[in-house]
Formats: structure tokens, C-alpha cells, sequence
């Protein structure tokens, strides 16, 4: 298994922040965004390597982390135009070759995560894919990612993208691990008309829809995606929790 961290985005919502400066280098609490997620991976004795899609200033990952991070090594892959995360998966696909992956995104932290029983859970259940969610108080914040939709067994039956009416408390995460097979349905993921991309949780919808079975693992305590001023703000109360 391999560990892809999509790194490439602009950040728009940053502001000034992310003007001169790929929005996952900026610092919280003393080191780069990115690396909360690299230290999770190097922390996990079954990964050997790292794929990083990088693209906006990627010169700002490149020269800091070069090739190897913790004794894993590196791989980069450019997305030269960011369109969303089925595309920077999509442009990733030599890079892990015929492997079974986990995705982590650049620019999220996680207080308190399990990704050794992330993957253990995997590969113990032989399942097409498990998707990281978390147990939120506040459902409203559900809208920024995707709600998980599952049956008494566990299996998840629907994923929502940004939804507006909450069927319970499970907030998707960026974190998933994936069969390999999933690059086979990368071109019949639909474009959001809205959006004018590919998203992410119909890649998982295609899936489920395809029979494989999915299921939902409650990944961290908490979870954030700082893809906004506000949300940088909030990861100093998140350090009050580590």
C-alpha cells in the first residue's frame, strides 16, 4: 500500500495567506500543514512511500521535503491544472502503479488519529474501500464535506456532497483508503454542473453503485479542512486537545 497526499491546491479562500505560499506550508502551531499528515505516515511501519500531487508553487513542497520524509520515500506528481480531487487522483495513477492506497489531503489536521487501525481495519475486512469519517456535534459543518448514508451493517449506501439536509452526525473525510481498481472508474465519475469538476464523493458513490462494498471507520476526535481563514483559526483550540 502506498499513501497519496493531494497537495496542489490554490487556496483562494486563504486570502493573503496563500498568496506567496502553497496553502499547505503554512504554519500552525510551528510546522507546515502538510506535515501533520506526513507524520501520521511516519508513524506506519506497512508504508514505504509517499505520492504528493503537488501544483500551485509545488517549488514550496519540493525543496523542503525533496525526496524522502522520516525514512519514506517521496514521489511528486504535477496536476497542471487544479480541477478538483477525482483529477489530482487521476493524474496519480503511475505514480502507484498497481497498489492499493490511502488518500490524506495536504491541508487538514486531525487531532487524535488512527490510521494503524485505519489500514489494519482494511485489510482485515478485505473490502473495496473504507472511508474516514468523524462523529461531529454540530451537523452544519457536514455541508463543507459529505455525509456517509450506511445500514445496519455498516455498509455505507450513499455519500452526499455538501449536503443541505442531515441524516445523521457522520462527516466524510478526505481520508479513504482505496482498492486499486477504483482508477478503473476515475472516467465515468459525472462533472458537478455547479462546480464544473469531478467530485469526490460521487467517485465513491460510482463504487458502491458498482456493488463493492464501502465502509465507514471513524478515522480522528476531530477533524479539520483548512480551506479558509476561519477554519485556520480554529486549529489553535484543536491543539488544546492533542
Amino acid at each position: 500500500m502506498k499513501v497519496l497526499i493531494l497537495a496542489a491546491g490554490r487556496g483562494k479562500r486563504l486570502g493573503n495567506a496563500s498568496d506567496n505560499l502553497n496553502k499547505c506550508m503554512i504554519e500552525v502551531n510551528g510546522k507546515p500543514l502538510i506535515e501533520y499528515s506526513l507524520d501520521c505516515v511516519a508513524k506506519l511501519d506497512n508504508i514505504q512511500q509517499i505520492v504528493i500531487v503537488v501544483g500551485y508553487r509545488a517549488e514550496d513542497i519540493i525543496s523542503k521535503y525533496t525526496e524522502e520524509y522520516n525514512g519514506k520515500s517521496i514521489v511528486y506528481v504535477h496536476q497542471e491544472e487544479q480541477r478538483g480531487l477525482v483529477h489530482a487522483i487521476e493524474c496519480a495513477k503511475s505514480a502507484i502503479g498497481l497498489s492499493d492506497f490511502m488518500l490524506m489531503l495536504g491541508d487538514e489536521l486531525m487531532v487524535k488519529p488512527y490510521h494503524k487501525n485505519f489500514i489494519e481495519e482494511f485489510r482485515k475486512q478485505n473490502i473495496f474501500a473504507l472511508c474516514g469519517i468523524v462523529v461531529v456535534k454540530d451537523a452544519n459543518i457536514i455541508k463543507k464535506t459529505y455525509a456517509v448514508i450506511q445500514l445496519e451493517d455498516g455498509r455505507i449506501i450513499r455519500v452526499i456532497e455538501k449536503p443541505n439536509y442531515f441524516f445523521n452526525n457522520l462527516m466524510g473525510t478526505g481520508n479513504c483508503i482505496f482498492k486499486n481498481k477504483i482508477f478503473e472508474y476515475l472516467p465515468y465519475v459525472p462533472i458537478n454542473q455547479k462546480r464544473g469538476e469531478k467530485e469526490f464523493p460521487d467517485l465513491i458513490q460510482y463504487a458502491i453503485d458498482e456493488g463493492h462494498i464501502v465502509k465507514p471507520f471513524v478515522i480522528c476526535k476531530e477533524y479539520i479542512n483548512v480551506n479558509s481563514n476561519e477554519e485556520l483559526k480554529k486549529t489553535d483550540s484543536a491543539f488544546s486537545h492533542l
